[in-house]
C-alpha cells in the first residue's frame, strides 16, 4: 500500500495548555514531532506518500516540515476551515488527493510501533471494505469482533447485538477507495457510522489483531509523561534524552528521566525530577521540578509539581 492519510487536525483539548502552542501531533516526543514517527512507521511497511489533515494551528505544519515531505517521502497538507470535519469527513475531504487506490489511515496522536504488515496482507487479499488494527488490550475496548471469521461485528453495542466490545481500536485503518462512496464531503461525521452503515449494507469490515509492541495514546499529560518513560526503560527511543544542543550545566541537579530538548538552557543550581523540556524552553536557577513539562519560550522558576508550563 502505497499512501496513508494522516490525521493531524486533532484539537487536543485534554492537552492544553501544551497544545495552545503546537497542535497535539507537533508535540515534540524525544525531540521528534510525534507525527514523524507515525510516518517513520509507515515508511518501514512500504508507504511512499502522505495526506495530512490540519486545522489547529495550521501554520505549524508548514514550520515542521518546510520541503513538504519527510525522508523524501512527499506530504500534502489539506486544511479544514472553518470547522473541523472530524475523521470521516476529514478522509472525503483529501478524496481528490487520495485518487483510486487504497490507503492507510492512521490517527497522528498515536505512539505505536506494533506490526503493520499483517494489516497490508489481510487488505489485500479483497475481502473487506475497510481492515481494523485492535489489540486485545487497552483503555476503552468498545470494538466486538468475531476473530474466527476476521469480521467487525458492532462497535459500542450500537448494532444491538449486546455486545459492548472486547478489543481496543487501534486508530490504524485500510480502506478499499470504494470507502469513499460511504462518506459525505463537507459533513462533520466520525468514521465510525460509515462502517455501520457499511456493515448493515452488507460490506464486510475486517479485522486483525496487533499485540505485538507497544501502543499509547497521547491524549493526556500522564500519557505523554508514561510514553517517555517507558519507551526510555526498554531502550526503545533513538535519540538521547538530552539532546546534544541543549545546554545543562554541570551544577544542575537531575533525578530521574529528564529529557530537554535542542536549545533549551538549565541553570545551574536548577533541580529536575522526571520532567520533558521542549527545545528553546529555559530552567532558571531557582527551579525545583517534578514531572513537569515546560514549552518553548517559556522560563519556568519556583516549585513545581505536575505542572505544564
Amino acid at each position: 500500500m502505497n499512501q496513508a492519510f494522516v490525521l493531524g487536525a486533532g484539537l487536543g483539548e485534554r492537552l492544553r495548555p501544551l497544545t495552545d502552542q503546537l497542535p497535539k501531533p507537533l508535540i515534540p516526543f524525544f525531540h521528534k514531532p510525534l507525527i514523524s514517527r507515525a510516518f517513520d512507521h509507515l515508511l518501514a511497511a512500504g508507504v511512499q506518500r502522505f495526506v495530512v489533515n490540519t486545522h489547529h494551528l495550521p501554520e505549524q505544519y508548514g514550520l515542521a516540515f518546510p520541503e513538504q515531505n519527510h525522508r523524501g517521502a512527499p506530504i500534502q497538507f489539506r486544511e479544514e476551515t472553518p470547522v473541523r470535519l472530524e475523521t470521516g469527513g476529514g478522509i472525503a475531504n483529501v478524496r481528490d488527493l487520495l485518487g483510486d487506490e487504497p490507503f492507510l489511515v492512521y490517527n497522528g496522536d498515536i505512539l505505536t510501533d506494533l506490526p503493520l504488515k499483517p494489516l497490508i496482507r489481510e487488505h489485500a487479499r479483497g475481502e473487506n471494505l475497510v481492515t481494523l488494527v485492535l489489540r486485545s488490550q487497552g483503555p476503552a475496548p468498545h470494538i466486538a469482533c468475531d476473530l474466527e471469521k476476521g469480521v467487525l461485528t458492532d462497535i459500542r453495542g450500537m448494532l444491538g447485538t449486546g455486545n459492548p466490545g472486547t478489543h481496543l481500536f487501534t486508530g490504524i485503518y485500510a480502506c478499499s477507495p470504494e470507502f469513499h462512496e460511504w462518506l459525505t464531503p463537507g459533513k462533520v461525521e466520525s468514521v465510525i457510522p460509515a462502517f455501520l452503515r457499511a456493515m448493515q449494507a452488507g460490506k464486510r469490515i475486517g479485522v486483525v489483531v496487533a499485540d505485538e509492541g507497544g501502543w499509547w495514546d497521547l491524549g493526556s499529560r500522564k500519557a505523554y509523561l508514561e510514553a517517555h518513560q517507558a519507551l526510555a526503560a526498554a531502550g526503545r527511543h533513538d535519540l538521547p534524552a538530552i539532546h546534544p544542543d541543549a545546554q545543562v550545566s554541570p551544577q544542575a541537579v537531575l533525578m530521574g528521566l529528564n529529557v530537554i530538548g535542542p536549545g533549551a538552557v538549565v541553570e545551574s543550581g536548577a533541580r529536575l525530577r522526571d520532567c520533558i523540556v521542549w527545545p528553546g524552553a529555559r530552567i532558571s536557577a531557582d527551579a525545583d521540578l517534578e514531572r513537569c513539562i515546560v514549552r518553548r519560550g517559556i522560563t519556568a522558576r519556583g516549585t513545581h509539581r505536575e505542572m505544564d508550563l
